[in-house]
């Protein structure tokens, strides 16, 4: 466990100063493009500037994008007792505690680390889970806190929010700069696409690499560590995988934070989840029924 957390540290600093190298790189790629070093310059302290925000602001804008509602105790009792009452048991600081109204039975944790932490479950989840279910999905969140999966799920969420709008003005780039009759043949659009094209990939790998499919095994285990109680676990993971509905605010960014794939995907993007298979988490918790 403890060597978890601090390899998942290690990864967030990994993380951030890739990052910054990637798009010192585009940087320099526009400052060629257009003939001007200043560009570069900005851009890099731009990117730092923004990797810093990013690293205190993702968990609120995570939430703002899933649209998580913050609740207090008196509004449902039962979400929020089962979180404190967690977070007794785990010594963890109590988080933040939203939901999320959507029919797709689902739940997520995010923050920097355990003092900064909160945790959202859907509505289709709570109406589908009786208290011991319920409980092990939100020992499963708690376990990412703990963990600090939380911390590198963030950074990951971040950085792929920005590439994406790079890669989005790197098309515009080249739809505006193919119509200008007096930029006819520029290479500035078809640089700026190449890159996009080649980012694409690279963050997709950079967040396999850095939301490891393990985690999900470890916060399962941990979910039955915390609550010592196994079927709790499974049958929650079952009525997952039987009730799996993509949810309405789908963002692929916040797609390695949830206990449960919370986008449409065809078999291929399957293969490249950040999410094991439920059935092979099901299968794990059973053999090591005895182990618990």
């Amino acid at each position: 466990m403890y060597k978890q957390i601090a390899e998942n540290k290690r990864r967030t600093v990994f993380i951030m100063i890739g990052f910054v190298l990637m798009v010192g790189v585009i940087a320099a790629l526009f400052a060629w493009a257009y003939g001007d070093a200043g560009i570069a310059i900005w851009t890099i302290i731009i990117a730092i500037i923004y990797a810093v925000v990013q690293y205190f602001a993702s968990g609120s804008l995570a939430m703002a994008m899933s649209g998580a509602k913050e609740i207090e105790k008196k509004e449902n009792p039962r979400l929020y007792n089962i979180v404190e009452n967690l977070s007794i048991t785990t010594g963890l600081p109590m988080p933040k505690v939203y939901i999320i109204n959507d029919e797709a039975p689902n739940a997520f944790a995010t923050g920097r680390d355990p003092k900064h932490a909160a945790v959202a479950a859907t509505t289709g989840l709570m109406d589908i889970m009786n208290d011991k279910e319920l409980t092990a999905v939100m020992a499963h969140e708690m376990s990412h806190v703990k963990n600090y999966d939380i911390r590198v799920s963030m950074i990951v969420f971040g950085l792929t929010c920005v590439i994406g709008l790079i890669s989005d003005l790197a098309f515009r780039f080249m739809f505006y700069g193919s119509r200008r009759r007096d930029d006819e043949g520029s290479p500035v659009g078809y640089v700026l696409v190449l890159v996009a094209a080649v980012l694409s990939p690279l963050v997709a790998t950079i967040a396999q690499m850095a939301v490891s499919r393990q985690r999900e095994y470890l916060a399962d285990a941990s979910a039955v560590n915390i609550t010592r109680y196994p079927e709790g676990m499974i049958d929650a993971l079952k009525k997952l995988q039987s009730h799996s509905r993509p949810m309405r605010s789908q963002n692929i960014a916040a797609e390695s934070m949830y206990i449960n794939d919370p986008l449409k995907k065809g078999f291929f993007n399957n293969l490249l989840s950040s999410h094991p298979p439920i059935e092979k988490r099901i299968e794990r918790l059973e053999h090591g029924k005895k182990t618990f």
